[in-house]
This record gives C-alpha cells, sequence and structure tokens, in this order.
C-alpha cells in the first residue's frame, strides 16, 4: 500500500485497535495463478497476532492457502471530501480513510473444537449485549454437518501497515473546515471520520 509518511500508522495497538472495530474483511491470496478474495469476518488474537475465520469448502480459496503469503484488508471508515469546502478553489476532490493491510502464513484448523471456538468468539463479538443466542444450545448433530461444510485456518500475522488519510497534508485551518462539514452532513461513515481528524489535531496540538 502507498502510504505518505504523514499518513502513516506507526502504532501495531492502534492498527489492532481498526482491525477490531473493521472485522469485515478481504482475504487476498493466489489460485491457479490469479488472485482470488474473499469477504468474511475474522477474529484478532492479539497476543499470538493471529487472525481466526472459516470458508465455505466449496470456496477454492483455502486449498492452497498454506503454500503462500496471504493478505487481509481491512478498511474502516472514508468520506469524500469536496474541494469546495476549502477557502480557496485551487484544489481538487479527495477521499479520506482509514485502512490495514496485513500479510502472513495461513495455517488450516481441521480440529473441531478449535474451529468452534473460533466460530463462539465470533458470535461473542458481534451479539448484542443479553442475547439469547448460544451456540452451545444448538443441535449437536446440525453443528457436526455444519463443520464439514466449513473450513477453519487461522492467519500467522508477519507484518502489517496501517494508513489514516485525514487531510493531514493540508493545513489546520482547512483540516478545521472540513471536519465542520463532514459533521453537518450527519451520516455514520463521515462522523467518523470527522471524529478521526479531530483526534489527530488534538494529538498535533499536544506533540
Amino acid at each position: 500500500m502507498y502510504i505518505p509518511s504523514y499518513f502513516k500508522i506507526k502504532d501495531d495497538d492502534l492498527m489492532f485497535t481498526i482491525i477490531e472495530q473493521n472485522g469485515f474483511a478481504t482475504l487476498i491470496s493466489q489460485h491457479d495463478n490469479r488472485p482470488i478474495a474473499t469477504h468474511l469476518p475474522l477474529t484478532l488474537d492479539r497476543n499470538n497476532k493471529c487472525l481466526y475465520g472459516h470458508v465455505a469448502r466449496p470456496n477454492p480459496q483455502w486449498r492452497d492457502l498454506e503454500q503462500q503469503e496471504v493478505m487481509v484488508i481491512f478498511q474502516g471508515p472514508h468520506s469524500y471530501i469536496s474541494p469546495s469546502w476549502y477557502e480557496t478553489s485551487d484544489s481538487v476532490p479527495t477521499w479520506n480513510y482509514v485502512a490495514v493491510h496485513v500479510y502472513g502464513q495461513a495455517e488450516l484448523i481441521d480440529d473441531e473444537h478449535e474451529v468452534m471456538s473460533s466460530m463462539q468468539s465470533l458470535i461473542a463479538k458481534y451479539e448484542e449485549p443479553g442475547s439469547p443466542y448460544d451456540l452451545g444450545s444448538v443441535d449437536s448433530a446440525y453443528l457436526a454437518g455444519l463443520s464439514k461444510g466449513i473450513q477453519g485456518f487461522k492467519i500467522h500475522i508477519t507484518d502489517m501497515e496501517g494508513k489514516a488519510k485525514l487531510s493531514q497534508n493540508h493545513p489546520v485551518q482547512r483540516q478545521e473546515l472540513v471536519i465542520q462539514k463532514l459533521e453537518a452532513l450527519n451520516r455514520e461513515n463521515e462522523r467518523h471520520i470527522a471524529a478521526l481528524m479531530k483526534e489527530n489535531l488534538e494529538l498535533r496540538h499536544h506533540e
């Protein structure tokens, strides 16, 4: 990923947080000499620096995952930035966004208990607090059939790179104008980008 120095995220913990907050990822690898991608939720084990997930067995991507380096993209909030928001007409449109790329070696998981444990972690993350759903109460015969239809895997993280493009290459006054316009739009992505831009300006102010 092309990352100018002023957009580069250098803190691993911050990249881990972005991964946890944006867990629906894109897994990219090579299959039959072509790129192949699957969109899927992944969970992060920070202590062991691993990502856990599963794909449907008819999906051919899993068959050669272990023979190569794979890449996973986590896309955070993003927003169009209009040049009309600046105090000058001498500018062009752009896009602010946050993204993390993870590189690693995949390992297939054939142990049914480990696969179910990974699924339980996924459910625990996304079910609402107090949800009555419990994977342990699902009929065991149904779960056994389900486990035969999926392939679990974990990715041992070897490298990460993160980018937070938040108008840092513009003067502070212009960044503040952008924040005001984003907040006025009152849409989720725009609100998130505005909040991140504010945090970044506050950090710069205290440096």
